[in-house]
């Protein structure tokens, strides 16, 4: 370059060159003088096109530079630049000629120490909180004992052992493990894959799908837990359709995964409490409840059978409620003969007086006359009207016995019903239903022995059992004296 301006110098005779040439000169002594820089600033401008690539502009407060992050290297970022993020970009200077401008081709990217991933997280924070993620509405209630219990964590560290050593104290439960890598690059994809595999697992399928998940990692550094603030990841726990508690780091770390997961534990351990109750404390409480019921069960027939007892005890025995009406029927049978005897005497006498006042002439007469008037009646009336009325009169008289005979089969099942209580009732305080229960009846003699004693002196006991009666012997009848004849006794009479 030194060579071109001392010749130009000199006069006309300068060497030309094309405007790639001269692009291409540029491009080699800047590439030679900046080979890789480190250069830190505030990301302005972020472009992402279809190609794959991302432009963006680093800038601070008096100058700005285009850079660029090919394809392949932004796949493997471990931070994905956003606007007003300040980082500290690895690259090398270049020049683009189609454009005459300069940029950097970034080969890193990294946060400009821990101030810049805050301020990053609090953006992030904010833009979701604004969308309505964090709200409680949103949140699902976790099942009260869960078959499947799914958990997304690295498998070979200490989180996995702490988990499966909780659930088998409190209540053994199926566990399904996801393995994910728990922090670097391929931490926030891979969990926002676990995530979506477990909620596409189909209910009752070859592989059981979770009743609840578990998303957890230990404790570790803001960069290390990184991943889990990935706006990727809470949006895949947003749109979980299983319930799923967040487990990442101790109780005062914080990660954005905690702000939209159904529930939040301080730490793995932790979330295997809240995802099982304790067996033993669960048996303790049915056993109590099965406690309370026997008791109640039992203080409710006691007193629903001292109740029956009772009022067994104030209703009247049945032969009782028998003895007045039998008396009076057996009055009314005594009066009758004789109130029929008067009533026919009663009625012959007031025939008597009837007929001692008619006279023969008199009352032929007057037959004649009513039978000529109702001869005069009957050539008047009209055969058809007869005929008409007494149809009608037919079918009223069948729709009144059809009601009648109605009636009275509801009559008689009313009284079939009432006849079934009363029989019902009576076998009830009976003594045959206490028979079924093992009792047995002692009869002697014709009579119900309840002493001893006079069981002793009957010729002959009988045993009622429920099915049927059953002879025993008794005291042997004395014999009575022969007789000094042959002479047959003289039979009784039936009667």
């Amino acid at each position: 370059m030194s060579d071109l301006i001392e010749d130009d110098a000199k006069g006309d005779n300068a060497p030309e060159f094309s405007v790639t040439e001269l692009s291409g000169a540029i491009k080699r002594v800047i590439e030679g003088e900046f080979g890789h820089v480190r250069l830190r600033g505030e990301i302005g401008r972020v472009a992402r096109p279809r190609s794959g690539h991302l432009y963006l502009d680093l800038k601070d407060d008096r100058s700005v530079i285009a850079g660029v992050i090919w394809k392949g290297v932004a796949a493997r970022l471990t931070t994905q630049p956003e606007e007003g993020m300040e980082v500290i970009a690895t690259g090398r200077i270049t020049t683009f000629g189609g454009q005459s401008k300069y940029q950097i081709v970034i080969e890193d990217i990294q946060p400009a120490g821990q101030g810049a991933l805050m301020a990053m997280l609090e953006k992030r924070k904010k833009k979701l909180a604004a969308e309505g993620l964090f709200e409680d509405a949103h949140k699902r209630e976790l099942p009260f004992l869960p078959d499947v219990i799914g958990v997304v964590t690295s498998p070979s560290g200490a989180v996995i052992r702490d988990i499966l050593h909780r659930l088998r104290e409190r209540f053994p439960r199926k566990v399904l493990i996801w393995p994910v890598a728990v922090q670097g690059a391929a931490c926030a994809p891979e969990v926002v894959r676990a995530i979506r595999g477990f909620n596409a697992l189909t209910p009752g399928g070859a592989v059981p799908r979770p009743d609840v998940l578990i998303v957890a990692r230990g404790g570790g550094s803001i960069e290390d837990l990184w991943g889990f603030n990935e706006e990727e990841v809470a949006r895949a726990a947003f749109a979980s359709e299983i319930p799923l508690i967040s487990a990442v780091g101790h109780e005062t770390d914080t990660t954005l995964i905690d702000f939209v997961s159904d529930r939040r534990a301080p730490t793995p351990s932790a979330a295997a409490e809240i995802a099982v109750p304790v067996r033993m404390d669960l048996l303790a409480w049915v056993d109590g409840q099965s406690s309370r019921l026997v008791r109640a069960l039992t203080g409710l027939v006691s007193q629903r059978g001292q109740r029956l007892r009772d009022l067994s005890r104030a209703m009247p025995r049945a032969e009782r409620l028998l003895d007045g009406p039998r008396q009076r029927l057996d009055t009314w049978a005594d009066r009758l003969p004789a109130a029929l005897v008067r009533s026919v005497q009663l009625r012959r006498v007031r025939l008597s007086d009837s007929a001692g006042g008619l006279r023969p002439g008199l009352l032929r007469r007057a037959v004649q006359s009513d039978a000529r008037r109702l001869r005069d009646t009957a050539a008047r009336m009209n055969l058809h009207a007869l005929r008409a009325d007494l149809r009608r009169r037919n079918t009223d008289l069948d729709k009144i016995s059809r009601r009648f005979h109605a009636a009275a089969q509801r009559q008689a099942e009313d009284w079939r019903k009432r006849l079934d209580a009363t029989e019902r009732l009576r076998e009830t305080l009976g003594y045959e239903a206490t028979l079924a229960r093992g009792y047995v009846v002692v009869w002697g003699d014709g009579q119900v022995q309840t002493r001893k004693a006079s069981a002793e002196k009957a010729s002959m006991l009988e045993l009622q059992f429920a099915d049927g009666r059953m002879r025993i012997g008794g005291r042997a009848p004395a014999r009575k004296a022969k007789r000094s004849d042959d002479t047959p006794p003289e039979q009784g009479s039936l009667l």
